[in-house]
C-alpha cells in the first residue's frame, strides 16, 4: 500500500477518441519482470480510489488504445489473490490472467487491478471485500471521467481474488458498506470469472487436504476462530451469496490443486443447479493451484482465451 506522501504520476497525455489519462510513471511496488510488462501497456494510469487511516489505495486502469476507445467502454474489475493477507494488484500479470488481459484490452475492454486492505494487522477479509466493492463504486461513479459503460461490467480474479470477485459481484452493498461518499452506487455485475477459489466457510467438506483443513486460517479470513463468527462466515461464503439472479459465472479449476481443491468450485456447481443459478465449471486437467503443473489440459493460452471469450460474451 502507499502512504499520501507517495509518488505521483509524472506525464498525462490527452488522448481523443476516449479522454483519459495515459500515465508513464511507476505504479506501486513493482518487481523487475512486472515494471517490464507494465511498459508493454502503453495506456494505463495510477488512480486512488480511497483513502483509509491516511494509507491511499490504488486502482491501476489499462486502457485500449485510442482508435479502440468509444465514449463508454465495458471494463473489468480484477481483485488479486495471495492468501488474502499478501499479493498485490499486479498479480493480473501472472500466466493464469495475462493473456486474459491482454486480449481483453485489445478488443476495447478497459480493465482495472485493485489494491485492498489485505487480511493482516487488524484488517480481514470483510475489509478487503469492503475495498473492492469501493473499489466497483468508485468507478462507477467516475464512470463519464474514465469512459466507461455504466451497465457493462463484471469482476475477475484468483484464489483469494477468486473468492474477494465473487464476495465482490454478489453481496449486497448494504453488507459491505464502505465510504460514504461512494454509498450511492450500486454495482450490478454483468458476469464474474473466478480462478480455483474458495466457496463456502460454512461447508467442512471442502476442507480436508486444503489450506482450510485445521481452520487456523479463518483467523486471517474472520478475525476469530470460525465458531465465533457465523455470520461473518456467511457474509463470507459465495455459495451463501448465489442465486437465481445471480450474473453469470465462470469458474476454472485445476484438477490437482492441492492449496484450494476443486472441490471448491464442484460444490458451488452444486449450489447453483439447487438455485438454478447460472454457473459453469472449467476443469484444468494435471494442473494445480495457479494451474502449475506440466501438460494441463486446455493450455494456458487455450484457457485464457476462454476466459476471455467468456466475458466479451456478456459485455459486448
Amino acid at each position: 500500500m502507499r502512504t499520501t506522501n507517495r509518488f505521483k504520476n509524472t506525464a498525462t497525455a490527452l488522448l481523443v477518441i476516449g479522454v483519459f489519462l495515459l500515465s508513464l510513471s511507476p505504479v506501486l511496488a513493482q518487481k523487475p519482470d512486472e515494471k517490464e510488462i507494465l511498459e508493454s501497456f502503453p495506456h494505463h494510469e495510477r488512480v486512488v480510489y480511497k483513502t483509509v487511516k491516511g494509507t491511499e489505495l490504488d486502482l491501476v486502469i489499462f486502457y485500449p488504445t485510442a482508435d479502440k476507445m468509444q465514449t463508454k467502454n465495458p471494463w473489468m474489475l480484477y481483485v488479486h489473490g495471495g492468501g488474502w493477507a499478501g499479493g498485490s494488484p499486479f498479480n493480473i500479470f501472472g500466466k493464469p490472467f495475462l493473456g486474459t488481459l491482454r486480449s481483453l484490452v485489445d478488443k476495447g475492454v478497459i480493465c482495472a487491478t485493485v489494491e485492498y486492505r489485505l487480511a493482516k494487522n487488524g484488517s480481514t477479509a470483510y475489509e478487503s471485500a469492503v475495498d473492492a466493492k469501493d473499489a466497483a463504486r468508485f468507478l462507477l461513479k467516475n464512470a463519464k471521467k474514465y469512459k466507461l459503460d455504466d451497465n457493462k461490467y463484471g469482476a475477475w480474479g484468483g484464489s483469494a481474488g477468486g473468492h474477494l470477485s465473487l464476495i465482490t459481484a454478489l453481496g449486497a452493498d448494504a453488507d459491505f458498506k464502505g465510504e460514504t461518499k461512494l454509498l450511492d452506487e450500486k454495482p450490478k455485475f454483468k458476469c464474474v470469472v473466478s480462478y480455483f477459489p474458495f466457496t463456502s466457510c460454512l461447508n467442512p467438506d471442502i476442507r480436508p487436504n486444503s489450506i482450510f483443513a485445521d481452520g487456523t486460517l479463518f483467523v486471517r479470513l474472520l478475525g476469530a476462530p470460525l465458531e465465533e463468527k457465523p455470520e461473518l462466515a456467511k457474509l463470507l461464503s459465495p455459495t451463501e451469496l448465489l442465486t437465481e439472479k445471480s450474473p453469470p459465472i465462470l469458474l476454472l479449476h485445476g484438477d490437482n490443486d492441492k492449496v484450494l481443491p476443486i472441490s471448491n468450485s464442484i460444490y458451488m456447481m452444486e449450489v447453483a443447479k439447487q438455485k438454478k443459478a447460472n454457473v459453469e465449471l472449467l476443469t484444468i486437467k494435471n494442473a494445480g493451484h495457479s494451474f502449475s503443473g506440466k501438460n494441463i489440459s486446455p493450455s494456458i493460452e487455450e484457457l485464457n482465451d476462454y476466459a476471455a471469450n467468456f466475458i466479451l460474451k456478456h459485455l459486448k
